[in-house]
């Protein structure tokens, strides 16, 4: 019975998620590369209404996520959208358990410039950094020609990203 109540709990918690399905594919191919495994589980992080005042607005906590295989904590990842120059873009950033970024991936970007920001040479440039990080546009991330408001608004969209994280009990 608490199995059934546990699925079912955990049916109604996925369909809250606001990552549209035409993503699901290409985050779940980021995930098992990163991980090198051949099937993963998604928990939502479930947060405390404090900890969740904490945060700063930009960060929605239903499309936050543990990642993990028979019953181990590997990592995490967040699906999130950031500002453009005159619309939005939607990335995905993962993290091993430790909140460490192995890989931000950009899913979808709606601009006929600054496209360049999908690039996986610049993205790479904030792999390793974590929660303490604080990143500084053109200096620890390097811009990019032509794509600088887009280029901007990412870093901006993972500083917030980690400040948020920061404010995580330890055992989140």
């Amino acid at each position: 019975m608490k199995i059934a109540i546990y699925i079912l709990f955990i049916i109604c918690l996925s369909s809250l998620t606001r990552i549209p399905d035409n993503y699901n594919k290409k985050i779940d191919k980021e995930i098992l590369s990163i991980f090198k495994i051949e099937a993963y589980e998604r928990e939502p992080v479930l947060l405390d209404q404090n900890v969740l005042n904490e945060m700063n607005t930009s960060f929605d906590s239903s499309n936050f996520f543990k990642i993990i295989e028979d019953q181990n904590h590997l990592g995490y990842f967040y699906f999130g959208k950031a500002p453009s120059k005159a619309d939005e873009f939607d990335y995905v950033v993962v993290f091993d358990n430790q909140f460490i970024i192995k890989k931000i991936k950009i899913l979808a970007y709606r601009e006929d410039y600054g496209g360049e920001i999908s690039s996986k040479r610049w993205l790479r440039q904030f792999n390793g950094y974590d929660k303490s990080s604080e990143l500084k546009y053109g200096y620890d991330i390097k811009g990019i020609s032509g794509a600088t408001i887009s280029a901007k608004a990412m870093t901006k969209a993972v500083n917030d990203l980690l400040n948020n994280i920061s404010k995580l009990p330890e055992n989140s």
